[in-house]
């Protein structure tokens, strides 16, 4: 089979619908573009592997849920993400974390999330089929480019997918869903700004001691926490400015725990590549799929420090929890 075919037509886009694909736009931090693709890349990676398709394939990222398509050709979907969220066909509900067979003529819809977790993604069976834009097909909502018109999906677009054929359905096992909660733990190492250059020993207990509330005022860009004044080691960024969390301008790491002042961000995958203030910790790569899932105005984190032993075979079990060799047959 070759060629492609409009697989849905948008009845209700819901709040931010985009189109993403993973990784994203990766190596173009120099030139000041973050990677987009998924906040959480888990749930998307597992939504692509339950529908057969390439780990690179384009799927849609839905926050909050409030999306609603009409399906125009016969193939297979899946729904992955937060919790508390009821996806129906044609009124009836179908499971999360599984492949789900469409008609042409069907109404699939994700209603309101509920949570915990903050995010569905949903792929279809072949790929969302937009074009490639400095090698991805992933909207980057601060550059407005990429997925469809570099913009949010609205009421009346069509989206078209590759033409496959239809794969073996499959359930994700209880034991490899991702776990939602509403107090999360995020996994993170040091730096590249902490103690004792710039936070002391105090204030990084202290960053990974206590509890932090999401901000409602939070998106893909970054995570905002509640302000929290650390003592700090030196008392001015010096030529860099008055406050000791003023650094002269260096690059940024995704999933980096910016502290703009008294505010700490953790840098989402449209967040800015480069900038002026402190980075204390940096969130570990099995760990920003969490991130993804953060109820704005409502969920608490804390961090906890790892090494580089244990962040790399967190990494490795995400890769086994996204590989459909380890999933059910239907």
């Amino acid at each position: 089979m070759s060629g492609t075919q409009a697989v849905f037509d948008v009845v209700s886009p819901g709040l931010q619908t985009l189109v993403q694909d993973h990784p994203g736009r990766r190596g173009l931090q120099s030139k000041g573009f973050f990677p987009a693709g998924p906040v959480d890349p888990v749930s998307f990676r597992i939504a692509n592997a339950l529908v057969g398709n390439a780990a690179d394939a384009a799927a849609l990222e839905i926050p909050m849920g409030r999306l609603t398509v009409r399906v125009l050709a016969d193939t297979a979907i899946a729904v992955t993400g937060a919790s508390g969220a009821e996806p129906t066909l044609n009124g009836t509900p179908v499971p999360l974390w599984q492949t789900v067979p469409v008609r042409a003529g069907d109404e699939v819809v994700c209603p309101t999330v509920k949570g915990p977790g903050f995010r569905l993604y949903l792929a279809v069976a072949g790929g969302v089929d937009v074009p490639l834009v400095l090698g991805s097909r992933a909207t980057y909502t601060m550059g407005g480019i990429g997925g469809v018109e570099g913009r949010a999906l609205a009421k009346g677009d069509v989206l078209r997918a590759h033409r496959v054929a239809a794969p073996a359905p499959l359930r994700v096992p209880d034991a490899l869903r991702p776990v939602m909660t509403n107090t999360w733990e995020i996994e993170v190492m040091r730096g590249p700004h902490a103690d004792p250059d710039f936070l002391t020993e105090a204030d990084w207990r202290d960053l990974v001691g206590r509890e932090w509330k999401v901000d409602l005022n939070s998106n893909r860009v970054g995570t905002r926490l509640n302000a929290h004044r650390f003592t700090w080691s030196r008392s001015s960024g010096g030529v860099a400015g008055g406050h000791p969390s003023n650094i002269l301008d260096g690059s940024y790491p995704i999933g980096g725990v910016n502290t703009n002042g008294d505010v700490p961000v953790i840098l989402g995958p449209d967040g800015p590549t480069a900038g002026g203030f402190t980075v204390v910790a940096t969130v570990v790569q099995a760990g920003l799929w969490k991130v993804g899932q953060l109820r704005p105005g409502r969920d608490t984190i804390r961090f906890r420090e790892v090494d580089l032993d244990e962040a790399l075979a967190l990494a490795e079990r995400l890769d086994y929890t996204t590989d459909a060799r380890h999933y059910e047959e239907l």
